[in-house]
């Protein structure tokens, strides 16, 4: 009898080296307990808002079910540039706009556009997992600029970022308000590595998916790079409805990119999920048109979320937290506890508390624990500051 040939069954080595999600390692270990608090995940605890939801389910009633385009539809693509062209102040047109399937579908797409093996790319750290390990799918090496803490707030060393940024570099990456610290960048670092990169010809590739989500209710958004390079330059913007809008759900997000790059964008969708649902487009569309006072509703709420979980952490003896400017997130450490996922499982298994741990977001992250603070319900972010109180006096 003939031997068969035996072949491992595995995935490439690109994708065996990709790191498991410890947000998810914490999170499934405890979802569905009735005992836990669950901060670990990146959303508000507020149903999209009814206005949204009834423009989809009109859809649904009208039977649009059918294929759209790949770039999405006209109506939507008209709707986000004329939004960005008001939230920004500088016309921007629909052929710069490409509609995706949510911001980590075109953070993939953009990968898959721009990327090549052994291509040298420069994140600004630390950072949601899946932005670093995107890259490396296509085989891209990334290179980790750290944020550190400086006089008390989020701070990135500009002289050390633009060190990194040597010739060879293809692209850089920034998101600002930053996951999970809540860092945002300023307009003088966005021009200064606006005008590197320009020189270098090195690709920036914003992820402004918080940009409206600042606690300075004197502006309407963080600074922003599509302020400063031209439209036909080496910029391209990844945005979504999921934050902002509180559609976390509905999978929608939308890319700014120069119009040449129009036609390989809508290639590359194609060949990944070929056009955005059309109740989700509709949904999109009116939440832009009519979702001012929800997006200033959610500003509000996670201005005073934020003071007070910095005022009750800072109450509690070893407890570090910094300043940071936007996004939904407090990002701090406990004196004492370096281990991140060792004490979040803790948290989970002895006082009910459920938070994401830091070295999901990188080795930086290490010591530091993300909780996100976009909740209605204040009172349970009261208990869960009891419930780490509690903590972290039974292990002084």
């Amino acid at each position: 009898m003939l031997q068969k040939p035996t072949y491992p069954l595995e995935a490439r080595a690109a994708i065996r080296s990709l790191s498991s999600s410890q947000i998810r390692e914490v999170a499934n270990s405890a979802m569905g307990r009735n005992d836990v608090l669950p901060f670990w995940f990146g959303e508000t605890d507020q149903p999209t808002a009814a206005f949204i939801r009834d423009a989809a389910a009109a859809s649904l009633d009208a039977g649009e079910t059918f294929y759209a385009q790949n770039l999405g539809r006209p109506y939507l693509r008209d709707a986000i540039a004329a939004y960005m062209s008001d939230l920004h102040r500088r016309e921007m047109g629909a052929d710069r706009i490409c509609v995706v399937g949510s911001g980590v579908t075109g953070l993939a797409i953009v990968s898959q556009l721009m990327l090549s093996p052994g291509d040298r790319v420069v994140a600004i750290t630390p950072l949601w997992p899946n932005i670093t390990e995107i890259p490396r799918i296509a085989g891209a090496n990334v290179e980790r600029v750290s944020l550190t803490v400086r006089d008390g707030e989020w701070s990135l060393d500009l002289d050390r970022l633009l060190a990194a940024l040597t010739p060879d570099t293809r692209m850089l990456i920034v998101n600002s308000p930053n996951n999970p610290t809540g860092w945002t960048i300023s307009d003088e670092q966005v021009a200064a590595i606006t005008a590197h990169c320009r020189k270098l010809g090195i690709w920036v590739v914003a992820d402004d998916v918080y940009e409206r989500l600042v606690y300075d209710p004197a502006v309407r958004s963080a600074p922003s790079f599509l302020r400063h390079f031209d439209a036909e330059e080496r910029l391209i913007s990844v945005n979504s409805f999921s934050k902002a809008w509180s559609m976390t759900g509905w999978r929608a997000g939308w890319i700014t990119a120069p119009a040449a790059l129009a036609a390989d964008l809508a290639k590359v969708i194609e060949y990944n999920f070929s056009c955005v649902f059309e109740p989700a487009q509709r949904a999109a569309t009116i939440a832009l048109q009519q979702g001012e006072a929800e997006v200033a509703d959610l500003r509000t709420r996670l201005g005073r979320t934020r003071a007070l979980m910095a005022s009750g952490l800072r109450d509690i003896p070893g407890i570090e937290v910094p300043e940071a400017g936007g996004a939904m997130y407090v990002f701090f450490r406990i004196a004492g506890q370096p281990d991140s996922v060792m004490t979040a499982k803790r948290l989970v298994n002895e006082v009910g508390l459920g938070l994401a741990p830091g070295s999901a977001f990188g080795s930086e992250g290490n010591g530091w624990l993300r909780w996100c603070h976009a909740i209605a319900d204040e009172a349970r972010l009261t208990d869960g500051i009891g419930r780490l109180e509690t903590f972290v006096r039974r292990n002084s």
